[in-house]
């Protein structure tokens, strides 16, 4: 298909709410098969993964992207084997509350809000980590470090902000707690859509400020390995940018 392209970029925010920029490949597709399920009862099948990512027009790479939104929103449940495939899933009171969370305005006391709350759940998410962390996930936490420094040195901060929300979610899919991870994806997901749209001037300051930043994850990852937990509890009362000007650049 023309529209089958792997170099297709993961998606970061929730789709267009009427801003511009208009919403992410993935996050469209996701757009297209919630409401594909919201029209449908709860257990219905809307078809394979194949099938679905052929009406969506998106490459396999996407479309991945695509289902781990839409399991995180807990829009799908995915079932293996013959006649498996995608199903609309029952919104139980966690789904609705992280919807609820992702209907928020993205003015600026709602994101403000929104990071409070998201900051106040830091500890929780990374001590999680601390307790569950497998050597498989910090590796894969390195992994997501490397395109935060690459974007470091070329001075891109839409990118070090795109790089920064999946590191951080990553982080989220360690802690058994679904509902911690749930909300704070959600969370997440406000404060980063309007850090996008924001699309902040460069300068020395603010290349500066996600220099730092980017050393304080990296360090976060380094104590996290190291099982260190009161040193990881400071990282994270530091990683704290409830009161940081610079945080509507999204370059936390």
């Amino acid at each position: 298909m023309a529209n089958d392209r792997s170099a297709d970029p993961p998606a970061l925010r929730r789709a267009d709410w009427g801003q511009a920029g208009g919403a992410s490949r993935a996050e469209a597709a996701a757009d297209l098969v919630a409401e594909l399920a919201s029209r449908v009862t709860p257990g219905t099948r809307l078809g394979t993964k194949d099938e679905l990512r052929a009406r969506c027009g998106v490459s396999v790479g996407t479309f991945n992207e695509t289902l781990r939104l839409l399991q995180t929103r807990g829009v799908v449940t995915v079932q293996r084997g013959p006649g498996g495939g995608l199903f609309a899933a029952e919104q139980t009171p966690m789904a609705r509350l992280a919807h609820s969370v992702l209907a928020l305005d993205t003015s600026q006391a709602d994101v403000t809000q929104a990071l409070r709350i998201r900051n106040a759940l830091e500890p929780l998410l990374w001590q999680d980590a601390l307790w569950h962390a497998s050597p498989a996930d910090i590796k894969d936490l390195r992994l997501h470090l490397e395109p935060m420094d690459a974007a470091v040195e070329a001075g891109d901060v839409d990118a070090f902000v795109r790089a920064n929300w999946r590191l951080h979610a990553r982080v989220a899919d360690i802690t058994p707690n679904a509902l911690l991870c749930s909300l704070y994806v959600a969370l997440l997901e406000v404060v980063e859509r309007h850090a996008l749209d924001v699309r902040p001037q460069g300068g020395v300051a603010l290349t500066q400020h996600i220099r730092d930043r980017c050393r304080l994850h990296t360090a976060l990852v380094d104590t996290l390995e190291k099982r260190e937990e009161e040193a990881l509890m400071q990282l994270v009362a530091e990683h704290d940018t409830t009161t940081d000007t610079t945080t509507a650049a999204g370059a936390d």
